[in-house]
Order: structure tokens, then sequence, then C-alpha cells
């Protein structure tokens, strides 16, 4: 800390900075720009994070605090801006989330780093090593802005050349994770592919270049074709598989999968055709795209609904479209509630029910598909021209396929919703085919819970009622084991000799080791200081046995100790244990074994 500023000062450069941060924010959010980890939300991100920091080091905050602060802005700026007032849930639940995020990360962040900064002092260094900069980001999460600003009030600084080296050995680590070796390219014929893929699942072609590629020691084949069907993984949608068939044999190749390189749809196979020069029918699994495409169509719609639903300030932040299911990626300040989730869900269904077109408009110039309402998806870069597709009131930018009307999707039902980051939530859902075989198994589910409670009709109440029953049991067992127990350990303490002027304790029969580990502490907290006391168990349960040795301090301050006694006895049991000199324990399979592993053990302590 600057040993320069008295710590009135520090205090009022700290209020200071979170009056003027509050408003940022603030605004910000008022605006539609919520926190996130790109481009103007990152931006926000980090002024609240400034906040939250000063807040923390010199107002001694250590939980949220600043979203509390939102109702005394409005008060003096709310009648000159009333979209202030109108966004006051927003704004609350959304600073409130990114305080409680970020406060996890920096406790951990500012104690290690206080560390280093000590540390630094103490060899005179201002410099922190990059390395130690680096470590804290990477592995804790720690913002390298945050610790050049803490850096700098300490009259410090940090290597950043050392940082961007261990940032650039992280990258290239991960890179040879996924290291591809690439053949060169064996061109066929000159030419760029044409993608036919919006109008048909198939159409005439031939190869235009071809080259090895070795990935995990596995060969394959990327080919690139004059006229292709088949769509190239992009903006979420997975690339459609299909096959290549020689119109000259019918040699078929099968497509494995097609991805984008350079913005141009590369054909994975794991083969290439005898005569590579030969016409080929290229055609895509029709029932994998169709079903591909309903999840995209459907993620349009799950889109619209949600901010209608939530709000405007939701936002696509990802998806990932497969024959599967679909994911969606979106902004909001919180988990969305099971009310909320149906209410998508009903959306987005009755936009289904109504069979509502596709409207496709290719070529758009991008100012006119802004007119039109067009929202551009997280992550897309996008030309002049643009291609526009639309169902009813939802109009998105996009260059994925999809069904042709909105009734060949079927239905959608969300499977699952969660948080991935601080203000980003997750959505997963299934349509078609999909939502049908979650239905069926949520119907054989039912099904066979009714079966197992004799198909009463009100199966919620049953089961219900089973579990409060059952936990009144386990807590009736629990009590009886309890008195067992007590009176298990009475018996042992009752049948108790003195050798050598040691009481000793020996049992032999069933039981089971938690009983017994139980049985040796109370006999110990029982018997009063300075006695000394030895306890031997051996016990059966099932086909497994096993061992207990408890010893009293007097006897380890004699030298005896039970990890050692364990030891000898374990021999008997085909097995082994261990503990401490006053405790040990062995497990093993021979409880035929007990009676002798019990005597060795006596005999050992020179009891027998």
């Amino acid at each position: 800390m600057n040993t320069q500023k008295s710590n009135q000062e520090q205090i009022n450069i700290a209020m200071r900075v979170i009056a003027d941060h509050v408003r940022t924010i603030a605004f910000a959010i008022t605006d539609g720009q919520l926190p996130s980890n790109a481009k103007a939300g990152y931006v926000i991100r980090r002024i609240l994070r400034r906040a939250v920091r000063y807040g923390y080091t010199f107002l001694g905050q250590r939980n949220a605090f600043i979203y509390k602060l939102i109702p005394a802005l409005i008060d003096s700026m709310g009648a000159a801006y009333p979209e202030l007032a109108a966004q006051q849930e927003l704004i609350v639940k959304v600073m409130k989330e990114e305080e409680d995020a970020f406060l996890r990360t920096l406790e951990t962040g500012i104690r290690l780093l206080d560390k280093k900064i000590e540390e630094a002092r103490a060899a005179n260094v201002t410099v922190l090593d990059g390395a130690d900069a680096f470590t804290l980001y990477d592995t804790y999460g720690f913002p390298l802005d945050l610790t050049e600003l803490i850096l700098r009030e300490n009259s410090m600084s940090v290597d950043i050349e050392t940082f961007n080296s261990e940032m650039q050995k992280q990258k290239e680590r991960a890179r040879n994770a996924a290291a591809v070796e690439t053949g060169d390219w064996m061109v066929i014929r000159e030419g760029e592919t044409e993608f036919v893929g919006y109008d048909r699942f198939e159409c005439e072609t031939r190869i235009l270049r071809y080259r090895l590629i070795k990935q995990k020691n596995k060969e394959l084949y990327q080919i690139v074709l004059s006229e292709t069907p088949f769509y190239a993984e992009m903006g979420g949608q997975t690339g459609d598989s299909g096959w290549l068939v020689s119109n000259s044999d019918d040699e078929t190749i099968e497509i494995m999968d097609v991805k984008r390189e350079n913005n141009l749809p590369v054909h994975i196979a794991s083969k290439l055709p005898a005569d590579t020069t030969a016409t080929f029918t290229a055609l895509i699994n029709v029932e994998k795209r169709i079903q591909t495409e309903c999840n995209h169509s459907a993620t349009h719609l799950l889109h619209e609904a949600l901010r209608e639903v939530l709000g405007k300030h939701v936002e696509q932040k990802g998806s990932y479209v497969s024959p599967e299911n679909l994911r969606f990626d979106f902004s909001h300040y919180q988990k969305v509630s099971d009310e909320e989730i149906r209410r998508v869900e009903q959306i987005v269904n009755k936009r289904i029910r109504e069979d509502i077109a596709l409207d496709e408009r290719r070529h758009v110039p991008i100012a006119e598909a802004r007119e039109m309402g067009a929202m551009a998806l997280f992550g897309e870069k996008y030309g002049e021209d643009v291609r526009v597709v639309r169902f009813g009131s939802s109009i998105e930018l996009c260059g994925g396929t999809h069904i042709p009307s909105t009734g060949r999707i079927g239905s959608m039902y969300v499977i699952g919703e969660s948080s991935i980051a601080a203000g980003v939530r997750r959505i997963e859902a299934v349509t078609g085919d999909g939502a049908e075989r979650l239905l069926y198994l949520m119907q054989d589910s039912i099904r066979e819970l009714r079966a197992m409670f004799n198909n009463v009709p009100n199966l919620a109440a049953t089961i219900r009622k089973s579990i409060e029953e059952n936990a009144e049991l386990k807590k009736q067992l629990a009590e009886y084991v309890k008195e067992r127990v007590t009176a298990l350990k009475q018996q042992i303490m009752e049948r108790a000799e003195v050798r050598n002027g040691v009481k000793v304790l020996i049992y032999k029969g069933n039981g089971s080791a938690d009983a017994f580990r139980d049985i040796a502490f109370r006999i110990k907290g029982e018997m009063p200081a300075g006695e000394k006391v030895f306890f031997v168990a051996g016990i059966t349960d099932g086909d497994k046995c096993g061992l207990v040795v408890m010893l009293s301090d007097a006897l380890v301050a004699d030298g005896l100790s039970a990890a050692t006694l364990i030891r000898e006895g374990s021999k008997h049991i085909r097995g082994g244990g261990g503990g401490q000199p006053h405790f040990a324990t062995a497990g093993g399979k021979n409880p035929d074994g007990i009676p002798a592993a019990v005597d060795a053990i006596i005999a050992a302590a020179g009891l027998a």
C-alpha cells in the first residue's frame, strides 16, 4: 500500500471511484449492455471489478454492496433519467451477481498477491515476476489489469514480457494437444466450391483437390468438391455427414464430417475414391440434416421466446446445433425459474403448432436487414450482403440451414438450464424425434414407478410419504444402533481382565468396523486418566473381517504402538491396515483367521 497516503485519503479516493463507477455501470446496463468477457461487456465488467476491489481493500467491504447504491443513484438522477427506475430490478440483480462472483476470486487473488508483494519488498525488488502474475491469472482467474493497478498503488510494476511469454507457452501447449499434421494439397482441377445445400440434398460434383491429414495417429483425407450440398460446420451448426458415390462404378466413400477452413467447405473421409478424377454424386444424410434443421429453427424461436419472457436484455452468447439436441447460451443475471422455462416452452410450441413458413432472403444488404429488425448472432462476422431467416416475428441474420416451416419441428422441450459464466446462462433442449424419445423415457419412468407402488393414483404423494417414512425408519435405526453399541460396549467392559497391571478388553464376533471404532473411543473416553487400558476387537461382517486396536495414553507412553500391533494381526486375515500409536484398524478377506489374529496382537503386546 502507498505509505504516502493517509487512510482517510485512501477512503476518499475509494468512495469517489465507486460513486463514479456505479453511475457508469448502471447507465450501461440500462442501455442493454451486460457484463461479459467480450468487447463492450468486458469493459463494463472491468469497471465494476475495479469498484469492487476499491471497496474490498480500502472500505473493508467483504460482501457485495455496490448494488445497494442503486436506489440512491435513482433518487439523485431518476427524474432526469426515468429509464433508471424502470430498469432498477435488472441493474440490481446483474450487479449483485457480478459482485458475488468476483469477490470469490478477489479474496484469494489479493491474499496471494499481497504475499508476493511482501516477498518482493523483502528482496528489495519493485517488479513482480510475470510468471507469478500469470499464475494469478491462469489458475485463480485474477485479471492482469487488476494486478497492475494494485502493484501501482504499491509503487511496483509487473514484468509484462514474461507474462506474455507464459501466455504464449500456454497457447502452444493447447495447440500441440490438438496438433494436426497436414500433407500438401493434390490439385485435380482448378475451381471454387459452390454450396447448393440450401435447395438440394444431393448434387453431381467432382473433386477439386485433396490432402492427407494425421491427428492422434489416425489418417484421414480432406476433400474439396466443385459443388456440394454438405453444410460445413459454422455458426454453431454442426457439419453434415453423408456419402460420395462414384457415377462410374458406384464406389461409395463415407463423408464423416464437413469443416470450414478459410471459408471453404472441407469434407472429411477415411479414404479416397479409387478414381479421384471421376464424376460423383454427393448425398447428405437427409435424416440427420432434417433433425439438425429442426433444432436450428427451434433455436431461433427459443431466442425470441426468452426475450419475451425474461426481457430485452437477453442476447445470444453462443449456440450449438446438432441432430441430437440444441444448446443456447444467452445473457441473463439469474437462474431461469421452472415457471419461466415452462412459459418459454409454451411460446415456442405454440409457434411450432402455427406452422409458420420459412421466409428466407439471400443477398440482402446489411443496412436493409437491420431495418427489417434482423438480429445479428453472437460471434458472427457479416459482409455487405447477408442472409435473413424469418419465422413470423423472429428475424435473424443466419447462414445455417432451416426447416421449411415450424410445424416440421414437432415440439420442443427444455432438458437443462445452467450457468456457464457470470451473467451467462445455458439452455439445452430437444425437438422432433428427440422430444418424442424424451417423452417416452418419462412415460416409461412414471409407469415403472407406478408399478413399484402398486399403481397408486397419486404417485407424488405416495413417494413423498415413503420418503418421510424412510427418514423416520433411519432415525429409529440410528437410535437402535446407538443403544446396541452402548450395550455391547458395556458387555465388553464387564468382561475386562487385568493382566500385568493392564485392563484388557477383548471382543471376537460379528459387527461393523464403524461400530467398533465408536466403541473403542467411548471406552478410552470413559477410562480414568493414567489408567492402562488395552482394547482389541476381531470382527466378522459377512465375507469380510477386520481388526481394531486401541491403547490408552499410558500404554503408548510405555512404548506400545497400535499401528505396530495391527500389522502382526493382519497377517492372519490376509489383509492390511495401519493407524496411529493409540488407535489402528485393519481389514482382510479371511474371517476364519480372526481368533489367531487377536491372539497374535495380545501376544505381541506382552499380555497373553
